[in-house]
């Protein structure tokens, strides 16, 4: 392990949590375009984090230690995954101890957590938004699993960086079920992050808010540690798509800081791309039925399953 790797590491998650909520300002911007409405300032999540900072916090009399403890143990699993996934240089000491199964495994522990926290005082949201959360999350990571395993049958390896490092080694490489695996890692995406169609981030509807009703009892700096985990969230599954689907310009071990500066040029183009087909995406999309969200996860597995069908088929015909 080099020092310069160390210093990669580093200097990822420190990019990750920076840029995080700048990429959540990005899509509420061009969602604002799309709509022909006044878009809000790109820092507006800054602010509205260091407004939230400076505020006293208020908590429950009957408030746990899990309650308390929550936002932080949600903050620092996004911040442990975006150790993981490779978003300028696949050189991570942490990625070799951690592959995407794993990952999952920090998402689901993020989400359980969350889920707890909100059950914890007994409030009719909070009890109703974390069965909803779970309800997700339980469809969500077959569906998420299936969109990996693609890659892992690709390239034969289940860490991020390996499936990169393979990208590099074979760009003509070309997997027609890659097309399938992306449009259901694109539905697992809205869903895990609250997004349009499954969820609407900006509403609090009792009868259809799922984040936001987990949430309500918050307040200061515990409430801001959440919304940028959220952002953190968003931005993590961003990068889990760069890595997997358009690894270009990412750079691989032992590459030079120049390699590494147009690896974060291209990164940055790429967040712009992807927070634009989000907007459009949740512009030109109506939200559903809380229980049309099963359809639409199951959806999302099923076309994950044909691209991973796809990649077989056509490796059998190849070694025909």
């Amino acid at each position: 392990m080099s020092a310069m790797a160390i210093v990669w590491q580093f200097v990822e998650v420190a990019l990750a949590i920076a840029l995080a909520p700048l990429f959540t300002g990005w899509i509420a911007q061009c969602r604002a375009w799309m709509q022909n409405r006044s878009a809000p300032p790109l820092t507006q999540p800054y602010r509205m984090l260091r407004k939230l900072f400076h505020k006293e916090a208020v908590l429950a009399e009957d408030a746990s230690l899990l309650f308390r403890a929550a936002p932080y143990v949600l903050f620092g699993a996004m911040a442990l995954a975006a150790a993981i996934i490779p978003s300028i240089v696949t050189d991570l000491p942490f990625a070799r101890a951690a592959d995407a199964i794993a990952l999952i495994g920090l998402f689901a522990t993020a989400r359980v957590c969350q889920s707890l926290a909100a059950m914890d005082l007994g409030t009719a949201f909070g009890t109703m938004g974390a069965r909803r959360e779970m309800m997700i999350g339980f469809l969500a990571e077959p569906a998420i699993l299936m969109v990996f395993f693609n890659a892992f049958l690709l390239f034969g390896t289940t860490t991020l960086t390996g499936v990169v490092d393979g990208s590099a080694a074979h760009p003509s490489l070309i997997d027609p079920g890659a097309i399938f695996a992306a449009i259901g890692f694109v539905m697992v995406l809205l869903a895990e992050n609250a997004r349009i169609p499954i969820d609407n981030p900006a509403t609090h509807l009792e009868l259809t808010m799922i984040h936001e009703a987990m949430v309500l009892e918050y307040s200061a700096r515990h409430l801001a540690l959440i919304e940028w985990a959220s952002s953190l969230k968003l931005f993590n599954y961003a990068t889990i798509g760069i890595a997997l689907f358009l690894p270009w310009g990412i750079a691989t071990h032992g590459a030079s800081v120049g390699a590494v500066f147009l690896a974060l040029a291209a990164l940055l183009v790429k967040l712009a791309a992807c927070g634009a087909v989000l907007a459009l995406i949740e512009s030109l999309s109506a939200k559903l039925r809380l229980f049309r969200a099963p359809e639409f996860l199951a959806m999302a597995f099923l076309i994950a399953v044909l691209g991973l069908l796809v990649h077989l088929l056509m490796g059998a015909n190849a070694c025909a």
